[in-house]
């Protein structure tokens, strides 16, 4: 549950969502642009239904196991916070709330996540398919960056 308000906010206007937002504006995209997702490659579209439909037809031991690549986020929007600071001076540095409050976040997730995880997966056949779980979600997040490269041009 406690996820859930982190994403969602507890009232209008709060939230990891709302801080998301709140980035794309100070990067200067329009908000109803960004709300409306046409800018989303298809790529990422694909790579995260196929996420998205994983998470509702396998176990929850599976579907949270697949979450555990949060262990390896906090370091890595730390740095992005700080390339972000550097390379792109005219972002509201307010829009990088998202990041600032996600790292703390994503390191209670995790863990709480890899502890229910460990507690769960109590057959070696399960604990296969909890690390497939995660390997899986690594290769949608590889896709995504694949699809955003190619959507930005990095692939001449």
């Amino acid at each position: 549950m406690t996820r859930i308000v982190d994403h969602d906010g507890e009232s209008q206007g709060s939230g990891g969502t709302e801080s998301w937002l709140t980035l794309a504006r100070a990067a200067g995209l329009d908000e109803d642009y960004v709300r409306s997702e046409r800018g989303v490659a298809p790529g990422t579209r694909f790579a995260v239904d196929a996420y998205v439909t994983f998470a509702r037809t396998r176990s929850w031991v599976e579907s949270v196991a697949s979450s555990l690549t949060e262990l390896f986020g906090p370091p890595v929007m730390e740095r992005r916070v700080a390339a972000i600071v550097k390379n792109y001076p005219w972002i509201d540095p307010a829009g990088l709330a998202y990041f600032e409050h996600r790292i703390p976040l994503a390191t209670r997730d995790a863990e709480s996540a890899l502890s229910w995880v460990l507690e769960e997966a109590t057959t070696p056949e399960l604990e296969e398919r909890c690390v497939d779980a995660l390997r899986f979600k690594c290769d949608v997040l590889w896709c995504m960056l694949d699809a955003t490269a190619l959507a930005c041009g990095a692939f001449k």
